[in-house]
């Protein structure tokens, strides 16, 4: 591990847009383990959900603040003065992406600008975390991708997270910013919303052993993706920050893993034949698909010193268990 920031970060604030998100909450609690005020940064909405971070909502600092508002962002700025901002706000759900995509493109791109943008207004010293996506690479020119591969989104939200990713490299070379991107591979874990396709699955698989419903509608089952750990995934934000200089990463496992085969995992860990309860819904399948998305961490590994600490079994088995004792809670 090179480049890393002397011992101690005691007295260090941060700031995390998108606190009660999964990577929020999980990014918050390592945080804190360090040593970190953390000020959280929520949308003046009566919808935010709290759960998440109802374990530290005590010992956070959280803020009215909304991507739409720079003036909203410069206050926040002025007043609590982060050594670090860790921008993981955004419209952050593909299939939606295609419904509201100018909601997508002012949160989830030009909402990156005027972060950036205010924090060259008020201090340039602030090391800053841009979350870019595996989305970026769409339609892939190469397998596995890297830092170098070429991007083509294949839906509104990858086009708005290539947006913010070249916006944050134009301000670290523009202006010298402290700016780094995680190209971030899909990252899971029982704090995974549900409209996400693991979550999906696995809250399914325990509502159907519950006995609550029968069936489970999915999309395309042949789509390869890249799912590692949410919590070993803030880590690497973090460490990126310790640097001595900004730059891009990918974060990812390296192995891919089909629909079909977190099916077949997941409907397994609890003794059933996932195939006795799958069915294919056409609502669920995207306009333009991606196929295969696998990353190459190796820069991550050399340079950050990260490395993936939960499997893919292990990973499905575990949202599995935590959503079977949710529903059991219910029932």
């Amino acid at each position: 591990m090179t480049g890393r920031r002397g011992p101690g970060v005691v007295g260090r604030r941060a700031l995390i847009t998108g606190i009660t998100g999964q990577d929020g909450s999980y990014l918050a609690e390592l945080l804190l383990d360090e040593g970190y005020e953390v000020i959280g940064m929520v949308r003046r909405s009566s919808t935010v959900n709290f759960e998440r971070i109802a374990g530290i909502q005590d010992r956070v600092t959280l803020v009215s603040g909304d991507l739409l508002d720079e003036v909203s962002l410069l206050e926040i700025l002025r007043e609590h003065r982060p050594h670090e901002v860790y921008n993981l706000a955004a419209q952050s759900f593909v299939q939606t992406s295609w419904s509201q995509p100018v909601l997508t493109g002012e949160t989830t791109a030009l909402g990156v600008t005027r972060l950036l943008d205010a924090i060259r207004m008020t201090d340039r010293e602030i090391r800053f975390y841009q979350a870019s996506s595996s989305e970026m690479f769409g339609k892939v020119s190469e397998v596995p991708q890297t830092e170098s591969t070429s991007f083509h989104p294949r839906s509104p939200y990858g086009v708005a997270k290539v947006y913010g990713h070249w916006i944050t490299v134009n301000y670290r070379e523009s202006y010298g910013l402290h700016a780094s991107s995680g190209m971030l591979f899909n990252h899971e874990s029982p704090r995974r919303g549900l409209e996400f396709v693991t979550r999906k699955v696995t809250y399914g698989v325990a509502r159907i052993k519950h006995g609550l419903q029968e069936k489970l509608a999915l999309g395309n089952l042949t789509a390869r993706r890249d799912w590692g750990y949410a919590p070993d995934y803030v880590r690497a934000m973090w460490l990126m920050c310790q640097q001595d200089v900004a730059d891009d990463y990918v974060i990812a496992t390296g192995d891919t893993h089909s629909v079909r085969e977190l099916c077949e995992v997941a409907f397994g860990h609890v003794g059933l034949d996932w195939s006795d309860h799958v069915v294919i819904d056409d609502r669920f399948l995207r306009p333009a698909e991606v196929d295969l998305l696998v990353g190459d961490a190796t820069k991550a590994r050399t340079v950050l010193g990260w490395e993936p600490t939960v499997g893919f079994e292990d990973l499905v088995a575990g949202m599995v268990d935590a959503d079977m004792a949710l529903v059991g809670s219910r029932v």
